[in-house]
């Protein structure tokens, strides 16, 4: 099962044995069923879901006429869930709430977390740099010698893929996984996460049963 929704901060609550727990609120769903795919149809199957309705205006033609086809307001977060087979139980228009998480104990959470901008290799590898002291004049934080280890023989005078250097930081895709579902509130559409989840306050995410639920 899968759910989309914005993470909308942390906080702490006490659980039945009076432990403090510190607990992400997310605010999942109602998501709208935009198409179910069937393996027929496009060789796969899966449903389409949105959330987040976006003004008419600000959405494309095609976006809005989707949604049109639907009955639904276009949306801004818009992602599939791959089914294993085709099954009549999503239709096109109705809604996923987080009742659907009503008999789940763990969660696995998918976000994009906070960008950092330009970060030397201390920050962003956790280099441990050059001696603090003697002998060393103005690169106690640089990356160090690349070319001896960064050639890449028989292939031109490139540095070899994936060598760590500095640069951007952050803005990555993360799945946290097997976080503890603490509780649901159907009405406001909220769930409690033990635990932080990736990505700023406001930023979308999408909760997945946990792949080790027990």
């Amino acid at each position: 099962m899968m759910i989309l929704g914005k993470k909308i901060g942390m906080t702490q609550v006490f659980d039945e044995a009076g432990k403090l727990l510190p607990v992400t609120v997310i605010q999942a769903g109602p998501c709208d069923v935009l198409q179910v795919k069937t393996a027929e149809t496009d060789g796969y199957s899966a449903v389409q879901m949105g959330y987040d309705d976006v003004k008419p205006s600000q959405a494309t033609k095609p976006e809005l006429g989707h949604a049109v086809k639907c009955g639904v307001k276009p949306k801004k977060f818009v992602k599939e869930m791959r089914l294993e087979e085709d099954t009549e139980e999503y239709e096109s228009g109705t809604q996923i709430t987080v009742s659907a998480f009503n008999d789940v104990n763990l969660v696995d959470v998918i976000g994009t977390s906070k960008g950092k901008g330009y970060a030397g290799v201390m920050k962003l590898h956790g280099f441990g740099g050059f001696p603090a002291s003697h002998g060393t004049e103005r690169k106690h934080r640089a990356a160090g010698s690349i070319s001896s280890f960064a050639s890449d023989a028989g292939h031109g005078g490139n540095l070899k893929k994936g060598k760590r250097m500095s640069g951007r930081m952050g803005t990555n895709r993360v799945t946290s996984k097997s976080h503890q579902l603490v509780s649901i509130d159907e009405e406001k559409n909220l769930m409690v996460i033990k635990g932080s989840v990736p990505g700023p306050n406001g930023g979308y995410v999408i909760v997945k049963t946990g792949l080790k639920n027990g």
